[in-house]
């Protein structure tokens, strides 16, 4: 049997891969947010002031997400730079499931890998994985989507960042090969000024890891 990860809720995902959920109330334990530049609180604002007026009009689609909030934050942060890459609608190795004669699989909306860090002649360090949404749709909705790619890279290393996100609200995810646990952090609304700043943080303490 052949299953497409999109259509995978958070039961089936803890189920078959044995994942455990963990909350954070912050950041700090695994990041080093440091402060953002003049600049780039300018540039911050102006992305946030493009994606507001398209948010105002009605729902925004999901590739416009990537296109006019997603993308230019992680140019910000540092993701456009060497020595990371960054591949767009990417199929997934599939993954078989043996003790349930099950094959997933699935396209990553954004990956970000490191070049400098080859684990294996065709497995690259993941870095982050990104899922996206309409602005209509609750981020957490694509949650086991994306631990369903996570767990593949998993095999190669102990922990990757993911990123889920309808271009106003951010679900950033701690994924640890230790136990399969993966930890929750704050929930960021982009629209608001202090929030947009801790999302640019956390992107940039990612992109530097």
């Amino acid at each position: 049997m052949t299953i497409n990860a999109r259509n995978f809720s958070l039961e089936d995902v803890q189920r078959l891969f044995g994942f455990q959920e963990e909350y954070s109330e912050s950041f700090t334990p695994v990041l080093s947010l440091e402060p953002l530049t003049e600049l780039e609180q300018q540039e911050l604002v102006q992305i946030r002031d493009d994606f507001d007026r398209y948010l105002t009009t009605g729902k925004v689609s999901k590739g416009q997400v990537k296109f006019l909030v997603v993308a230019p934050l992680m140019r910000l942060a540092g993701f456009y730079r060497y020595p990371i890459q960054i591949t767009l609608e990417e199929d997934i190795a599939d993954i078989n499931i043996e003790d349930e004669d099950t094959k997933i699989t699935g396209r990553m909306d954004i990956l970000a890998v490191s070049k400098a860090k080859r684990i294996t002649a065709n497995a690259s360090f993941w870095i982050l994985v990104i899922e996206s949404r309409n602005s209509s749709v609750a981020p957490i909705e694509g949650l086991p989507q994306l631990l369903t790619y996570a767990y593949k890279s998993l095999q190669y290393q102990t922990s990757v960042w993911g990123l889920v996100t309808n271009g106003q609200y951010y679900q950033f995810v701690y994924i640890k090969h230790d136990a399969l646990i993966y930890q929750l952090m704050p929930v960021l609304n982009f629209m608001e000024s202090q929030r947009a700043i801790d999302l640019l943080q956390a992107l940039k303490a990612i992109s530097q890891l």
